[in-house]
């Protein structure tokens, strides 16, 4: 990065996205200045309230013909960036569609359906299917906590309970350990059950999963299916309404 960009960086300006001007401030992604301006790119694992971790790769963008993570690279003066084309909506489906093989995410049968970005971001890019062979790996369940339940099966490794513990609860309830395909959610506890961890449903990271690994019990269906939030409109048209 020159010393020009970064002067760029730290100093408002505009910059154009799929041909249209977007305004940034100092120190905004693209991805900050594009939700700000009301401009939809996909993401899962990207929170307004936290800073960027750039694991799903599904906000990638075009910029001045390189490649990068929206949510990751800094606005600045003078940047064309590409997002809305064929090329990265085919790759952000195959994305997709590679999330839902690795895991066990079963939408009909699962409490968030509904109110799941997962599944709503799959339904905005007209992912059609799983395409790839499933893994359909054994994946625990741990229903130890009074008042919540954790899936493993459908955790996205997002990461969003881990900051929001960290950053908000001051607890460090969570941690992603593992290596490739045994990457996994860890929980804080001489047990590591929920149970025995310092979480409580008041907690932060206790609402901030984007699908259904972290559920509060007796709540699935309070609301009913078709009355959720994606039921009501795509998660395309609501920019900017993270949990």
């Amino acid at each position: 990065m020159t010393d020009h960009t970064r002067i760029d960086a730290l100093s408002p300006g505009t910059f154009t996205l799929d041909g249209e001007e977007i305004e940034f401030g100092p120190g905004d992604s693209i991805l900050q200045a594009a939700t700000r301006s009301g401009y939809y790119i996909p993401h899962l694992c990207w929170h307004p309230d936290f800073a960027a971790k750039g694991s799903c790769r599904l906000c990638t963008v075009r910029i001045n013909g390189r490649i990068g993570a929206a949510c990751a690279v800094n606005a600045a003066s003078g940047q064309e960036v590409q997002s809305n084309t064929d090329e990265l909506n085919a790759q952000r489906k195959t994305l997709l569609q590679m999330i839902f093989i690795e895991g066990n995410h079963f939408c009909p049968s699962c409490e968030k359906s509904g109110n799941c970005r997962l599944q709503a971001t799959a339904y905005d890019m007209e992912m059609e299917g799983p395409h790839f062979e499933e893994f359909y790996p054994n994946r625990q369940v741990d229903a130890s906590h009074p008042d919540l339940m954790l899936d493993l099966n459908r955790c996205i490794l997002c990461g969003l309970c881990v900051r929001a513990s960290h950053d908000v609860d001051g607890k460090d309830v969570f941690a992603i350990g593992g290596h490739g395909i045994q990457t996994h959610l860890l929980v804080n506890s001489p047990s590591g059950k929920l149970v025995n961890s310092a979480i409580a449903t008041a907690d932060r990271a206790a609402h901030i999963c984007p699908v259904g690994a972290i559920l509060h019990k007796r709540q699935g269906f309070a609301t009913p299916i078709g009355q959720r939030r994606f039921d009501e409109r795509p998660v395309s048209q609501q920019v900017g309404e993270e949990a």
